[in-house]
């Protein structure tokens, strides 16, 4: 039988044994200088193999992953782009999904007056991060974006522009600071936020390209109620768009042109572009930060000075600022002499929880020293705002009214009266606690039974008037329907002289 002809055999028929020891030398030493080479020629390429991590956000139920491993060179639309993906999970007080990505980008844009800028695709580089972080907190959601960010309103879609064979990301938002209230988000349009293979895929080509940062947010939920439109949109976006001292054009979903002209001093304070409709644009807007959603702390009315730059203190200057109210402090009565009487505001109501001896409470007020003034606040905040900011003293029925306290200079007095239907937890958390935040001094005057206009309407031994608590578990409906709807209030104006005479020593402070 013939030999076996392998590639071995062939090698050393062809070769002595020294030349074959030879070759190999010179072949390991050949695959050194190639390994060494492609060392060298993709060195910039190569970043540091990212850390694959999960954790489980056990405050809102939500479980993301975080997922790495790749990175990759190709091109994207308008320029090459080299980059690795970083996702991150991270649980605080609140619950973040992260995505980082370092790269190198081309394109260069021309800038017009208006703060938009037109893409133009020319060749440029320049040095970026791309990055979301999306926050779950108690009270309200938000996602950050740095980077490719598109905006397409015709679908309420923001995509991050991401060109990495990455696993795709995706996050539902409705931007509004009122988180887990279904009634209110019935009034909310859902935002999507999408990044990764098929958001690269997906996004569409930029129309305008914005050189400032935006902010998506919604007018809808509760909005229309003052309350409301302070505690979930007002305050919200001051905490989140102070930052950019103007220099942020804001893109206003579930767009309610009333309210737009409501807070329109507020608006041009914090921004100095012109609003954007974002639900009915065409065009595909761009911008390297944008956040989606309001940052908000839970508690009503309030700001936490240990996790933000700014206080209530400073939004309160804010407002003044915003609206040139004069009085910053109220009347000193110790240093005044008496030479001038502290103003008292009575805020009345047309319908519910209305005042129905309004004359009376003016004219014992006047007699202690008071002078009056009796209105009903309405939606045109600047008149509004001065009114109340005249005042050193301001009272009225638990309601939405009473939010117009923001605009009391420091040190004023807040009086509080709160109806019958177990409201001292709302009252308390609604203006009461908010209040000291305010540095203004608070006196809550709860209404017996006989200062209620219910006692005309059910009989003496009835639940509505013996047991609210019992009318609250059947819902809030049928609670709001009676107590908020029905209820009026005719003060003991002898017992609530004991009441202004305690604002009148409180002022002597």
């Amino acid at each position: 039988m013939g030999e076996k002809i392998t590639y071995e055999t062939i090698f050393a028929r062809s070769f002595s044994r020294y030349d074959q020891k030879k070759l190999g030398y010179g072949a390991f030493l050949g695959c050194l200088l190639i390994a060494l080479s492609f060392c060298i020629v993709f060195k910039p390429y190569l970043g540091p193999l990212p850390v694959l991590n999960m954790r489980m956000s056990m405050d809102v139920g939500l479980n993301m992953l975080r997922i790495m491993d790749s990175f990759s060179s190709e091109k994207l639309r308008g320029g090459d782009i080299s980059s690795s993906m970083t996702t991150i999970v991270t649980e605080t007080s609140s619950s973040e999904i992260e995505m980082v990505e370092e790269s190198n980008t081309t394109g260069t844009n021309e800038t017009i007056s208006n703060g938009t800028t037109v893409i133009n695709n020319k060749n440029s580089s320049q040095q970026k991060e791309m990055k979301t972080v999306c926050h779950v907190e108690e009270s309200t959601e938000f996602c950050e974006m740095n980077g490719d960010i598109r905006v397409d309103g015709k679908s309420s879609t923001v995509f991050m522009a991401v060109d990495t064979m990455v696993a795709n990301s995706s996050w539902v938002i409705g931007p509004y600071a009122r988180r887990g209230d279904e009634e209110a988000f019935k009034r909310i349009t859902k935002w999507s936020i999408k990044s990764g293979v098929d958001a690269y895929e997906e996004a569409p080509q930029c129309d305008q390209r914005h050189n400032v940062p935006a902010i998506i947010f919604s007018t809808g939920g509760y909005a229309g109620n003052n309350f409301h439109d302070y505690t979930d949109i007002v305050l919200p976006l001051y905490l989140t768009s102070r930052q950019f001292d103007g220099e942020v054009k804001f893109l206003i979903t579930d767009k309610n042109p009333w309210w737009i002209e409501k807070f329109r001093n507020i608006l041009q304070k914090l921004s100095r572009y012109e609003l954007v409709d974002i639900d009915k644009e065409v065009n595909v807007h761009c911008f390297t930060s944008v956040i989606v959603g309001l940052k908000r702390y839970p508690k009503e009315l309030k700001i936490d000075p240990s996790k933000s730059p700014y206080s209530m203190k400073e939004f309160r200057q804010f407002l003044r600022s915003a609206y040139s109210l004069k009085k910053e402090n109220a009347i000193n009565m110790k240093d005044n002499g008496g030479k001038k009487r502290p103003r008292l505001l009575i805020v009345s109501r047309k319908s519910t929880r209305a005042f129905t001896n309004t004359n009376a409470i003016s004219g014992m007020a006047t007699r202690l020293g008071y002078e009056v003034v009796v209105t009903e606040v309405d939606s045109h905040v600047a008149r509004v705002a001065e009114m109340v900011n005249s005042c050193d003293v301001m009272m009225g029925v638990h309601g939405a009214g009473l939010t117009n306290m923001v605009f009391l200079p420091e040190n004023a007095i807040l009086i509080q009266v709160i109806p019958i239907g177990g409201f001292e937890w709302l009252a308390k958390t609604d203006f009461g606690e908010p209040s000291k935040d305010m540095n203004l001094r608070y006196i809550g005057y709860k209404i017996k039974t006989e200062e209620s206009s219910l006692i005309q309407q059910y009989p003496p031994d009835h639940e509505v008037l013996n047991d609210p608590y019992a009318v609250q578990k059947r819902g809030w409906y049928e609670f709001k329907s009676i107590y908020l709807q029905k209820q009026n209030v005719n003060l003991d104006v002898d017992r609530f002289r004991a009441t202004l005479l305690r604002a009148l020593e409180l002022l002597h402070q």
